[in-house]
């Protein structure tokens, strides 16, 4: 590991990979450290069953009209689900109240809840009225629960915590399957790259000319820093910053903070689904019970439960057993009960304990959804920050992080060479 570099990178998820690319594309030496064992960050994929892939974090290639991971895919010739892309399309998601699916007398309820849910947070971020979006929607609505539970899903965070104008400001598009697996095209595609695993930085002193840092394999010394870690490290003090981090920059990780989208793979023994049960499912009963879940996606004999927010949290600290059990109940709500016996094997995943993270992605708090433009901001013109909590349009997302780490990139070489 080189002790001398132009710039040195902490973290080799999306965002640490993609910047020592363009790094070396604009002739710009790096030293890249991950404290991991592994590349890819919260891109991560496990093998549940013999040739079947599920991943932990990102899962599904989000934007897929731009998402830059669809041309990679193509190129590595990794299979790629693109006619399944309008999975959850709102006329295309399964819905089911107390295992009955509903009327479509329901459904068209349900869908004109979901459009002034949408519309109500769309007006109020054109506003510029940056408030939670429990403040906007009907919560006394039959359809409350599940829309509650699936906005924890996708925001990380209950809805009491979550800006309006950031879950506006996202982009929308299809979401595309890996067949393999997310954490795996990416481990592909960043395979290239020279990568100290097992560094771990413990401090980042920017106090003079350049840069140096100390990690658990020595001292590094460049003339600037990346930090691609998540909100999660930054606000736990993982690292220490000589000197600290000003004011603005702590209240902008602390305005973003890293919640929790747990997910928990189910594998059975065989097709459980049918034809027909293929897609992804919303289950709700009126013990206050919520659950989404994919069925088969892919044509594999899994489903994945998903699983945010609060509830989250909790599920996760009542541990593996307690996730696995939520998983199956959710299942046999809408395939029943004679699915249990088909269960061979499950992963939970439990996002909010991960050391090199703390949380799954970034959600912007009420008031908050400017802090990205300040998170992303250089500090002396030798300490740079990428990673999907620095992006407006796609943070949160695996291409988010990658498009983030090329920013920086770019920002790097043009301060250095000036």
């Amino acid at each position: 590991m080189s002790s001398e570099t132009d710039v040195i990178i902490i973290g080799a998820g999306a965002s640490g990979l993609s910047a020592a690319k363009e790094l070396t594309r604009l002739g710009l030496s790096f030293t890249l450290v991950e404290g991991s064992h592994r590349i890819g960050g919260r891109a991560y994929s496990e093998e549940i069953a013999p040739g079947v892939w599920f991943d932990l974090g990102c899962s599904y290639l989000h934007q897929g009209e731009t998402n830059p991971f669809v041309a990679i895919a193509d190129e590595l010739g990794v299979v790629l689900g693109k006619d399944r892309g309008d999975l959850f399309e709102d006329s295309n998601i399964r819905l089911h109240k107390n295992g009955v699916p509903l009327s479509s007398i329901e459904r068209e309820a349900y869908t004109a809840y979901l459009s002034e849910c949408d519309a109500a947070v769309t007006a109020a971020a054109d506003r510029g009225e940056d408030i939670a979006i429990v403040d906007l929607v009907d919560i006394d609505s039959e359809f409350a629960t599940i829309f509650m539970h699936s906005m924890a899903d996708y925001c990380t965070r209950d809805i009491d915590e979550v800006s309006s104008v950031d879950f506006a400001n996202t982009d929308k598009g299809s979401d595309i399957p890996v067949l393999n697996g997310y954490g795996n095209l990416v481990a592909a595609w960043g395979s290239d790259v020279t990568v100290s695993l097992n560094t771990k930085v413990a401090r980042i002193d920017w106090s003079g000319v350049g840069v140096s840092v100390e990690t658990s394999r020595g001292a590094l010394r460049g003339r600037a820093v990346l930090c691609t870690v998540s909100t999660g490290i930054l606000a736990a003090g993982e690292i220490e910053f000589v000197p600290a981090l000003p004011d603005w920059k702590m209240e902008a990780v602390l305005g973003l903070p890293t919640g929790t989208e747990n997910k928990i793979c189910l594998h059975f023994d065989r097709d459980v689904f049918g034809p027909d049960g293929r897609g992804f499912h919303y289950t709700w009963n009126d013990e206050g019970l919520a659950g989404g879940f994919e069925a088969s996606v892919m044509g594999l004999n899994t489903a994945v439960a998903f699983t945010g927010g609060r509830f989250a949290v909790w599920l996760e600290k009542q541990g593996q057993q307690a996730g696995h059990e939520y998983a199956v109940d959710r299942v046999a709500e809408v395939f029943g009960n004679d699915i249990r016996k088909h269960v061979t094997r499950s992963i939970v995943t439990a996002w909010t304990t991960e050391p090199w993270t703390r949380g799954s992605y970034s959600c912007a708090l009420p008031g908050q959804a400017h802090q990205r433009t300040e998170l992303a901001r250089v500090l002396g013109d030798r300490l740079f920050f990428a990673g999907e909590a620095t992006t407006i349009h796609d943070y949160a997302f695996c291409h988010g992080a990658y498009r983030s780490g090329i920013r920086a990139a770019q920002e790097i070489s043009q301060i250095l060479a000036s």
